[in-house]
């Protein structure tokens, strides 16, 4: 639903806004009780079958855009609860990262094949010719489904002439390519944590809005408000996330509004990403193992690891973007702290291991950052351009569209050496990675570079952007066709590769 301006979509960035604003003005962090009225004003529901509903909805929310956890349904405790803990600049949100805010949820059904008003009757009945159980019987010259005999394979549903037939699914459960979303025992969405990949596709596609990952608004601001110089790291799919108005030569200046010392692309660490996945590409691929999947998405990478424990050797184990670009930043600036700010919801997972946490403090998404513009008050049409982001090449700033990885390394490959050919293939969502990998195991891609995105359409498609992803998508090539340097192996930081790898 990106693109779309929803309801569950105003209000989830209202609440980011004033997260934002709550941390930037200071004092008492108790007024926090104050902001579902400002959220959901008057005493008529707007949105669900009662106001006071709506408001505690509001209140969880806001609990999780602070990194706090929900309340207990069966407790009494104010929304404030653990604010002033959670008001420091080194805390990290407890697991798990998405929550299910069970009193929003729908209670959908898990899947169900049902015939609507537009089935006609026919002469032919091909749903009940099709249907391999005998579900399907007609009543009064109508379509009838047992639903105790249907095993919702979908047969009917592509023979009906009239398209007549649908199949229903949980939103959260269908997009879940980790098959990680099931009902509990009152029928609601709920999450197995030893599954889950924390992609954040269930987020984004709940229409209720009861699905919301855990948030460091609230820390990243009390660490631009100390001493401590805090610097922005953005990742390749920035590109019009924040509007039009924003391009690249003028994000330097837009983030200087809300306290940043500094922006550096996470394309530079892109860049070493792909040189050192080329070059062990080049070592291991045939002759130590049948093929190497690329490591820059985590949730692709743990989906990957946890399905299929014999390929974990087969992943590369260069070190992503982000790490890398938090390296690069930290060398320079060894007291600073570094904000990823990104497309991710599994960057947030990814920079909660404690062997990264040295490295990057804080992971915000788009929707979050634009709270922050908003809590500040920052007119970003009025933004000034300044010195241009030129660091990075063409191939590490096409990271954030599907296929983009695996272009960067073969391009790569090919300048370190040409007679290399390189079979590559690569697939977007995780059930389609899996489906990858699956073939993998019967040997179809010995020889192959893997490319695998949690995200349909790449990191452009992740949990925490802001606008249509074909047309982020445009943009991202657009600023790669744009940069300077194409290749990464025209890095300027390639000869610091071996010391941040060591680290």
């Amino acid at each position: 639903m990106r693109g779309i301006e929803t309801s569950v979509i105003r209000i989830r960035r209202q609440i980011f806004t004033e997260v934002a604003r709550l941390a930037y003005e200071g004092g008492d962090y108790s007024r926090i009780e104050e902001l579902p009225y400002k959220i959901i004003p008057g005493e008529i529901a707007s949105y669900r079958e009662s106001v006071f509903l709506e408001r505690a909805i509001v209140g969880e929310r806001l609990r999780l855009a602070i990194g706090l956890p929900l309340r207990k349904m069966t407790e009494h405790a104010p929304i404030s609860a653990g604010i002033e803990e959670s008001a420091v600049a080194e805390r990290y949100y407890e697991p798990p990262l998405i929550n299910i805010i069970k009193f929003a949820c729908h209670s959908c059904p898990d899947k169900k094949v049902l015939v609507t008003d537009a089935c006609q009757g026919c002469l032919a009945h091909p749903c009940k010719e099709v249907c391999p159980k005998d579900a399907v019987s007609i009543v009064n010259g109508r379509s009838v489904i047992d639903q105790d005999k249907c095993i919702k394979c979908g047969k009917c549903v592509k023979q009906c002439p009239y398209h007549a037939i649908l199949k229903m699914e949980r939103p959260c459960a269908s997009v879940c390519g980790m098959d990680a979303i099931k009902s509990d025992e009152f029928g609601r969405a709920d999450i197995d944590y030893d599954k889950c990949v924390s992609c954040g596709m269930c987020l984004v596609n709940c229409p209720f809005g009861a699905i919301a990952d855990k948030g460091q608004i609230f820390q990243t601001i009390q660490a631009i408000k100390s001493d401590v110089p805090v610097y922005a790291a953005v990742a390749p799919a920035f590109v019009g996330q924040f509007g039009p108005k924003v391009t690249p030569d003028k994000l330097r200046a837009a983030f200087r509004e809300l306290g940043f010392a500094d922006v550096v692309e996470v394309a530079i660490g892109a860049d070493l990403c792909t040189i050192e996945e080329a070059k062990d590409f080049l070592k291991e691929v045939p002759k130590e193992q049948p093929f190497m999947a690329t490591s820059c998405c985590p949730a692709w990478s743990v989906m990957a690891k946890k399905l299929f424990p014999e390929f974990a050797p087969y992943i590369s184990m260069a070190l992503t973007p982000m790490v890398l670009t938090g390296r690069l930043i930290k060398k320079k600036h060894p007291e600073c702290k570094v904000a990823f700010i990104g497309p991710c919801a599994s960057k947030k997972l990814e920079a909660s291991r404690k062997s990264i946490r040295s490295d990057v403090d804080f992971v915000l998404t788009f929707e979050e950052v634009m709270g922050m513009f908003e809590a500040k008050g920052v007119d970003l049409k009025k933004i000034e351009e300044q010195s241009e982001l030129s660091e990075a090449s063409g191939d590490g700033r096409g990271f954030a569209v599907s296929g983009g990885v695996a272009n960067a390394v073969v391009d790569c490959i090919r300048e370190l050496d040409p007679d290399r050919e390189v079979k590559v293939a690569n697939a977007e969502g995780l059930a389609d990675c899996r489906k990858l990998l699956q073939m993998a195991k019967t040997g179809k891609y010995d020889g192959y570079l893997l490319e695998g995105m949690a995200c349909p359409g790449g990191c452009v498609a992740g949990a925490g952007t802001l606008q249509p992803i074909a047309k982020s998508t445009a943009a991202v090539n657009i600023n790669k066709k744009n940069a300077k340097k194409q290749c990464a192996l025209s890095s300027a930081y390639k000869e610091q590769l071996e010391s941040l790898e060591e680290k």
